[in-house]
């Protein structure tokens, strides 16, 4: 998939490095702003319970 990409940009390595960089950074924020806060209340992350087993002082 990479060697598709970099085969398909225009230009010689360096355009295509920052293109890469441009897309990679592009793809990141994607993630970011959109795709993780969708994916968030699905996740069991915060379903977290504490429980204190041992029988302390609570500190």
């Amino acid at each position: 998939m990479y060697g598709w990409i970099w085969r398909h940009l225009p230009g010689n390595t360096l355009a295509r490095s920052v293109l890469s960089l441009i897309l990679a950074l592009g793809v990141v924020y994607l993630l970011f702003q959109y795709v993780f806060p969708w994916a968030e209340p699905l996740l069991p992350f915060n379903n977290v319970t504490v429980d204190d087993a041992q029988g302390g002082t609570g500190r």
